[in-house]
């Protein structure tokens, strides 16, 4: 896949030298713009448009963002239930040292 440009940094912002898109199925023909044509060797050997082959860049580029934040929130968790056992280790603790200073007063 020899693509100049990525989804993310397409090789122009200039919208009349970017490929248009093409058109959809449900429209009536001859309603969208004319689809981009190439030249040459390639250009009868391109049966994609560049935005379908971006397509699984971009599906690609969803997946690890969404694992990314499944990640995020699983460490979150995970520091969660940390900060809970210690802060119940932390009190058990409170309560044997009140034991024992109760006791050593007692005697």
């Amino acid at each position: 896949m020899n693509t100049a440009g990525t989804i993310d940094r397409p090789l122009t912002h200039d919208p009349k030298k970017q490929a248009p898109m093409k058109p959809s199925t449900s429209e009536p023909t001859g309603s969208a713009t004319p689809d981009f044509t190439m030249n040459g060797a390639t250009g009868s050997r391109q049966n994609r448009t560049r935005e379908m082959q971006l397509i699984p860049e971009a599906l690609a580029r969803a997946h690890m963002h969404e694992r990314l934040h499944d990640a995020a929130r699983e460490r979150q968790a995970l520091r969660l239930m940390t900060a809970r056992r210690m802060q119940r280790r932390a009190e058990r603790a409170s309560l044997r040292a009140r034991r024992a200073l109760a006791m050593a007063v007692m005697q």
